[in-house]
């Protein structure tokens, strides 16, 4: 079932966004972003997929009748806030992996203005070439269903949780919780045993096991340059377990690690070279903590 005369504005096209944006251009009328402060990088992301550029965030507003926010999880209540701010008034889609608290204060925050709000929660690669992402879907139902059919056909598969704002997100740190901190424990523990030299040994170990992350070391580089982005993903998983009564140390630890790579931000880099600029961010951490003890040592030495 086609969608028309529907405009839909994106926020933030990252590589997820301007992915899942181009699909809707199937349904929709338009699909719109704004360039304002955006790097060349995300205009040719955008030119690629065929959205059409606005010069300001408020054209955009004026014009979408449904807007789609996919950005870092950091900045998404500030972008809704934005939103709200310029009198958006037609339907909200808050798809960014932020807790299920968060999204409903952005439903709050956009309750005066927007016409709905739709929790949504993608949940896979970037539909470019056979990628098949899922889009999760909690909320309204007339304007859940309005969402799915913007994708309908497309690669982005929708599937809808119910009608509670919270579910997709919940849904998303859920996974995000489990898949993120595998990846960091499986690069930790193989930079572990390259230090000692049985790192051809542990692979040989986790080769008996299927499906273990840990013989995936090509993911090792690919996690080192996404850390960026995935380590405020992980604080957010960590603030939905602390608002249930589950331990969030786990997750707030391997969100640190991450952060160690943040120098690394969308590079390409080997499952060797990742391990290294770990060590060297860890080094520098550690003389960064060590001075100040040094110092405070050296003075009561003086006096």
């Amino acid at each position: 079932m086609t969608v028309r005369r529907v405009t839909l504005g994106v926020l933030h096209p990252g590589s997820m966004g301007a992915a899942v944006a181009g699909c809707a251009l199937a349904n929709s009328g338009q699909v719109l972003w704004c360039p304002q402060g955006r790097s060349e990088a995300t205009a040719a992301r955008a030119e690629r997929v065929g959205l059409t550029a606005v010069p300001t965030l408020d054209e955009l507003v004026a014009q979408a009748d449904v807007v789609l926010s996919l950005c870092p999880p950091a900045v998404a209540e500030d972008v809704a806030r934005d939103v709200a701010g310029l009198g958006f008034a037609g339907l909200y889609v808050e798809a960014n992996a932020i807790s299920p608290q968060r999204t409903v204060r952005i439903a709050q925050l956009l309750g005066g203005t927007a016409r709905a709000v739709v929790d949504g929660a993608v949940v896979g690669s970037p539909p470019v070439g056979t990628k098949r992402p899922r889009l999760y879907l909690s909320g309204p139902v007339d304007e859940v269903g309005l969402v799915e059919r913007l994708f309908s056909g497309t690669a982005v598969s929708t599937h809808v949780l119910g009608e509670e704002i919270g579910q997709a997100s919940a849904l998303k740190v859920s996974y995000s919780a489990f898949q993120k901190v595998s990846r960091v424990l499986a690069a930790l523990s193989y930079g572990l045993a390259r230090e000692h030299g049985v790192d051809r040994a542990l692979l040989d170990v986790a080769g008996q096991r299927a499906g273990s992350y840990l013989t995936e070391t090509g993911y090792i580089g690919k996690t080192a340059a996404r850390g960026w982005r995935w380590g405020p993903e992980l604080e957010e998983a960590a603030d939905t377990m602390a608002a249930v009564g589950l331990p969030d140390d786990l997750l707030r630890a391997a969100a640190s690690t991450l952060s160690r790579w943040d120098d690394a931000k969308d590079t390409a880099l080997s499952a060797d070279q990742a391990l290294d600029e770990l060590l060297r961010a860890e080094a520098e951490l550690s003389s960064r903590h060590a001075e100040p003890e040094r110092s405070e040592e050296s003075g009561r030495r003086i006096s």
